[in-house]
């Protein structure tokens, strides 16, 4: 990411935290209707999966400018969502969703270049947390990143734009 495209970022999500369990709440109904397998994969409230979901961003964001830490905290949240039985293609309707509901909760200041901003993040964070998922924390990061080739990753930003 580029540091507009965190500035971006930041000062987007800063907009939406003021309405963050009604973020959550969108999200997962959203989340659901596109992707209805998914939903077993979330046991228990999903009120609390909202809250979940939205300290996670606040990491995520909270650590942008500290790439070395952000970096240990998603491939460890990658580890933990293997165990949730959780694999590489659900991560495209997670990120469809996210998009979406934040295009609900910003509106007309969803601008192309914040949605760019959130593509890019959301791409870092994908190929960060499959690597825990993966369990690539154990090999090279030169080989690990053979695991995820470049056109996986124009397929991904690909299938996002077309919202």
């Amino acid at each position: 990411m580029t540091p507009a495209q965190i500035a971006l970022v930041e000062q987007s999500y800063a907009e939406v935290r003021p309405i963050a369990g009604l973020a959550g709440k969108l999200f997962y109904e959203r989340l659901f209707e596109i992707a209805p397998e998914l939903a077993p994969l979330f046991k228990g409230d999903i009120e609390e999966q909202g809250r979940k979901l939205m300290a996670v961003l606040t990491t995520a964001i909270s650590l942008l400018r500290h790439p070395d830490r952000l970096q240990q905290a998603l491939e460890d949240l990658g580890r933990r969502h293997r165990a949730y039985g959780v694999d590489a293609a659900h991560f495209a309707p997670v990120g469809e969703a996210l998009i979406w509901t934040l295009e609900q909760g910003l509106q007309d200041r969803f601008t192309s270049e914040r949605r760019e901003a959130w593509l890019a993040l959301y791409q870092g964070v994908t190929g960060t947390m499959l690597r825990g998922l993966n369990g690539a924390e154990e090999m090279p990061s030169h080989l690990a990143a053979r695991r995820h080739p470049q056109p996986w990753w124009q397929r991904l930003v690909f299938f996002w734009r077309r919202a």
